[in-house]
């Protein structure tokens, strides 16, 4: 096979793989939180606390994956385009 048959199929499952991933779990956690929904602090003995809300995620945790998006971005375009 020719490289650029491999690479081509290669790149073909990695894009249905990625694809499938975002349409089985569309959400993923927040990178800034890292899925907790607030910052974590220590106060001045080294006990962890909980800090304050995160609010990129709005103190949920989850985040939308960038595939995701682009599918509902797609699919927004064409629902308005059909109309």
């Amino acid at each position: 096979m020719t490289p650029v048959l491999v690479t081509s199929a290669l790149f073909l499952l990695v894009t249905f793989g990625y694809g499938g991933f975002c349409a089985a779990s569309p959400f993923g956690d927040c990178r800034k939180c890292r899925g907790m929904g607030h910052a974590v602090k220590t106060d001045r003995k080294g006990r962890t606390k909980r800090g304050k809300d995160c609010r990129r995620c709005k103190a949920t945790g989850k985040r939308i994956r960038v595939g995701r998006h682009l599918y509902n971005v797609a699919a927004r375009l064409h629902r308005d385009g059909t109309r």
